[in-house]
């Protein structure tokens, strides 16, 4: 149980973070800056970026949101610029706009392209130098997978909801080509002086079957290794089992859009219900039929009568996936 305490402990930080924030894209930032990672660090070369290369500096960010949260115009203004539509890009804004405007680690450089005979062969998402003289290059990443259900414990078996994404091979393609980008012959030519110590920045949600999370202990299920055990969890379900857990699972419930993946959607004001955007669970099921496709849902409680809260979220998908996802995996 003591080994458990710093994440529960992390975790709750978190929560009365996200709590004290209201909007949806500084809680978003919020989150992408202080949730747990997805991955272990892996030496020498898979090491883990941090924000902060201090307390000070961690608990500085927390006021800076706490100030931004009071007027984020300038925050939405450069989001509405980028056009942003995917969730990756949406990530990459949020923490382009941390490091060009909050209190800690500056940014020297971001999307920086390597050419070779006119071909791009890479691209070094984000040059930062930190207060104490460090120069980093991050590569970020947010990601959702939803774990098959093989009889294995291995990162194949965790794969995207639309089954053109695998964590084995994100994983792979990040320590074999996009972290030894800064290390290159061609980045040398750029003209930023490092050397660069390269970093992952892989943040997201890892989804669970729902017979794993209501039968079996989070703390025995077996995960891979290179996973943090403090990751963000959710939970999967087949369409056709989803009508039998729903009306007990949640007061409420939303379809999310992609850009809402990152944050706990926990401040919804109660008159969104009135508004459509909380649906009982008859009426999720039955938007769900229109479905083709994995729709990430969350399940909403209510608190004292003034707010809507996330309780849970997770994948409601096709009722071949289950099938479908194992081959995927490999199993």
């Amino acid at each position: 149980m003591k080994a458990l305490e710093p994440a529960a402990n992390a975790a709750a930080a978190l929560g009365a973070l996200l709590d004290s924030l209201v909007d949806p894209a500084v809680r978003d930032l919020a989150w992408l800056l202080f949730s747990p990672d997805l991955l272990r660090a892996q030496p020498p070369a898979g090491m883990l970026a941090s924000p902060f290369e201090s307390a000070g500096e961690a608990s500085s960010t927390v006021a800076w949101l706490l100030h931004l949260d009071q007027d984020a115009r300038d925050l939405h203004e450069n989001l509405a610029v980028a056009h942003v539509t995917r969730l990756g890009r949406y990530a990459e804004c949020l923490l382009g706009y941390f490091l060009r405007y909050g209190p800690a680690a500056r940014l020297v450089a971001a999307n920086v392209a390597l050419r070779r005979a006119g071909r791009t062969i890479g691209e070094c998402d984000f040059l930062v130098e930190t207060a104490g003289g460090r120069r980093l290059h991050w590569e970020l990443a947010v990601k959702c997978y939803l774990r098959a259900g093989g009889a294995s414990v291995s990162m194949a078996d965790y794969v995207g909801p639309n089954l053109q994404d695998r964590f084995d091979l994100k994983f792979t393609h990040l320590l074999d080509h996009q972290l030894p980008l800064s290390a290159r012959e061609e980045f040398a030519s750029l003209g930023h002086e490092g050397p660069w110590d390269a970093q992952m920045f892989v943040k997201g949600w890892l989804f669970y079957r729902w017979c794993d999370e209501a039968q079996v202990s989070e703390a025995v299920l077996p995960i891979p290794a290179e996973i943090h055990p403090a990751h963000a969890r959710g939970w999967w379900l087949a369409r056709e089992d989803f009508p039998r857990v729903a009306a007990g699972h949640a007061q409420a419930w939303a379809v999310l859009p992609r850009l809402a993946w990152l944050a706990p959607r926990h401040r919804v004001p109660v008159d969104c219900a009135t508004a459509g955007h909380l649906l009982g669970s008859d009426a999720l099921v039955e938007q769900l039929a229109q479905q083709s496709g994995p729709t990430m849902v969350a399940a909403f409680e209510r608190d004292d009568g003034a707010q809507w809260f996330e309780r849970s979220r997770g994948f409601v998908v096709p009722n071949d996936w289950p099938a479908r996802a194992l081959a995927f995996a490999g199993q």
